[in-house]
C-alpha cells in the first residue's frame, strides 16, 4: 500500500512523529493507504510555509488564481469516473454519489473561479465634492481549514476553493477517516500549477493537530465543518485569540408533508433524504412530519419502500444504501436506535447492524424508521445515520412549531400544492436552507450554504458568501478635490 506523509511547502515529508494510521473502506474492511499523522510542530512547519507564500500569492491576480481553479475542475472531469470510486471506496456512499459528489466539486471551482474577476466591493456617493468612496475585499491571511468525512472531496473543494480564490494561503487538516481523498485533492491542485505552501496539507488527531491549528498565532482564520460540541470548543478557542472563525455544524432536518401533497413524490424525497449516504449527511431528512389525514398513507407506503431498499457494496451502481463510515459511527448510531426503543418510540423497520455474510466485514446498518412523539431524543437530536422518525401532525401551524422545535436549523421541507402555505413556510421554517416539493438536501453552489441555531456563528459556505469568510473589508476614500475637506465639519 501506499504510504502518505504530509504536504508542505508542495513537498511530501515525513512528519516529526510518524505516527501512522490507516485507512480502511467501510464496506469490506479493505485497508487503502498509509497516513502518517503530524503534531504541534508539522504545524508549525505549515504554517511557516503558507506565510512564506502568503505575500506572492496575495499579489498574484484573482483572475489567474481563477485560472488555476478551473485547471483543477478540468483534472476532477477528467478523471470523474476514478475520483467517485475513490470516495465511495474510502467514504462508503453508494458509487452514483461518490461521482456525484466530484460532480460537485468541479462545480464549484468553476463557479468561484469566476469569483476572481469580481471580488465585488461597493463605490457609494460622498458626501463632501470631489471624493468617491469604496470598499474593497481583502485576503485575511493564514487560514485554517478542518473539513469532515462525510464529504470528503466537496466540502475541502468549498473551503480550500473559496479560500484561495480571495488570495489566502492554507493550512488544511482533513478528516482521519477519509485522508486519502484529501491527498488525492492535493495532487490535483498541485497539478493545476498551485503554487508551493499555498496549501498545506497536515493529517493526524483533532486533539494533536486540530488544536495546534486552533491555537497557533500565525492562523487568523478558521473554518470548521463537524459536530457542534467541537465547533463550540474551536469557537471559544479562536474568539481567546481574536481569530474570525466560520462553523458549519449539525442539523435535525425535517421535511413536512401536508395532505394536498402529492403522496409519491414526497415518499421519493423522504427516502433520498433520510438514507442516501446512509444519512450520513448535515442535511439528512432525520424528521418526517405528516398531516395526520395522509399519516397512514405515508407510513404504510414509506414502510413498503424502505424496505424495499437495496443494501450492499455501495461500488455496485444497484445498491441504494451503502455502510455507515466506520465502527465509532456505526456504535453511535446503534446506541441511539436503542435509545429510541427506551424512550418508547415504536421501531417500524431495521434497527439492527446486517452480520450476514457479505456485509460482516463493513458497518452497515438497516435503514431504520420510527413512530416517534414529538420531543423523544430520536427527535431532537442529531443521530448522522440512516433512522428517520414519523411524526404526526393535525395541521400546517404544528407541523412548522415541531420542525422549528430542535437547536438546530440547517435544511428543510415541505411537500404541498398550496402556493400560499410554500410561502408561509419559506418565511417560517428557521433554517438556512428551505426547499418546496423536494427533500432537505444541499444547496446549488451558487447559493449560501449554512444554518442557524446551534448549527453555525452566520458564515455561508458557497454562493458569493463564500468569499465573505475569507476576506476582510477595507473602506477606501479618495479626494481629488486639492483641498482639506472635513467630514462632519460645518465651517460655514
Amino acid at each position: 500500500m501506499k504510504e502518505y506523509g504530509l504536504y508542505l511547502d508542495g513537498e511530501w515529508r515525513k512528519p516529526a512523529t510518524g505516527k501512522a494510521f490507516v485507512t480502511q473502506n467501510p464496506a469490506t474492511g479493505e485497508a487503502l493507504a498509509f497516513f502518517l499523522g503530524g503534531a504541534a510542530e508539522d504545524v508549525n512547519q505549515a504554517v511557516e510555509a503558507a506565510s512564506r507564500a502568503f505575500p506572492a500569492w496575495k499579489n498574484y491576480p484573482p483572475p489567474k488564481r481563477g485560472e488555476i481553479l478551473l485547471k483543477a475542475a478540468a483534472i476532477l472531469r477528467h478523471r470523474k469516473d476514478e475520483f467517485g470510486e475513490l470516495v465511495t471506496k474510502e467514504m462508503g456512499k453508494i458509487i452514483a454519489e461518490g461521482k456525484g459528489e466530484i460532480q460537485e466539486g468541479i462545480d464549484f471551482f468553476e463557479y468561484i473561479a469566476g469569483e476572481g474577476r469580481r471580488l465585488l466591493g461597493e463605490t457609494t456617493p460622498s458626501e463632501l465634492p470631489n471624493k468617491i468612496c469604496l470598499t474593497l475585499r481583502q485576503p485575511i491571511g493564514v487560514v485554517g481549514c478542518i473539513t469532515p468525512w462525510n464529504f470528503p472531496v466537496a466540502v475541502p473543494s468549498w473551503k480550500l476553493g473559496a479560500a484561495l480564490i480571495a488570495g489566502n494561503t492554507i493550512v488544511f487538516k482533513p478528516a482521519s477517516l477519509t485522508p486519502l481523498c484529501a491527498a488525492a485533492l492535493i495532487e490535483i491542485l498541485e497539478e493545476a500549477g498551485l503554487p508551493p505552501g499555498v496549501v498545506n496539507m497536515v493529517t493526524g488527531s483533532a486533539e494533536e493537530v486540530g488544536d495546534a491549528i486552533v491555537r497557533h498565532p500565525g492562523i487568523r482564520s478558521l473554518s470548521f465543518t463537524g459536530s457542534v460540541a467541537a465547533g463550540k470548543d474551536i469557537y471559544a478557542k479562536g474568539a481567546s485569540l481574536l481569530k474570525r472563525v466560520g462553523l458549519e455544524l449539525g442539523g435535525k432536518n425535517p421535511q413536512i408533508i401536508m395532505d394536498d401533497a402529492d403522496i409519491d413524490l414526497a415518499i421519493e424525497g423522504a427516502l433520498f433524504g433520510a438514507f442516501g449516504t446512509s444519512g450520513q449527511r448535515c442535511t439528512a431528512t432525520s424528521r418526517l412530519i405528516v398531516h395526520e389525514k395522509v399519516y397512514k398513507e405515508v407510513k404504510e407506503k414509506i414502510l413498503g419502500r424502505t424496505k424495499s431498499l437495496r443494501i450492499g457494496n455501495p461500488l455496485d451502481p444497484e445498491v441504494a444504501v451503502g455502510p455507515v463510515a466506520g465502527k465509532e459511527q456505526e456504535k453511535k448510531i446503534l446506541d441511539f436506535i436503542k435509545i429510541g426503543i427506551k424512550e418508547g418510540a415504536n421501531l417500524l423497520c431495521g434497527g439492527n447492524k446486517i452480520t450476514e455474510d457479505p456485509y460482516g466485514k463493513g458497518f452497515f446498518i438497516s435503514p431504520t424508521i420510527f413512530e416517534a412523539s414529538h420531543g423523544m431524543r430520536v427527535t431532537k437530536e442529531e443521530i448522522f445515520g440512516p433512522v428517520l422518525s414519523l411524526i404526526q401532525v393535525k395541521g400546517f401551524d404544528e407541523a412548522i412549531a415541531v420542525a422549528n422545535d430542535v437547536e438546530y436549523g440547517l435544511s428543510s421541507s415541505i411537500y404541498t400544492r398550496n402556493v400560499s402555505l410554500a410561502f408561509q413556510a419559506m418565511q417560517a421554517l428557521e433554517a438556512g436552507l428551505v426547499y418546496i416539493n423536494a427533500p432537505t438536501i444541499g444547496a446549488e453552489v451558487h447559493l449560501p450554504f449554512g444554518g442557524v441555531k446551534s448549527t453555525g456563528n452566520g458564515t455561508r459556505e458557497a454562493g458569493t458568501e463564500a468569499i465573505h469568510e475569507f476576506t476582510e473589508v477595507k473602506s477606501v476614500f479618495v479626494d481629488y478635490s486639492g483641498q482639506l475637506q472635513k467630514a462632519q465639519i460645518n465651517e460655514s
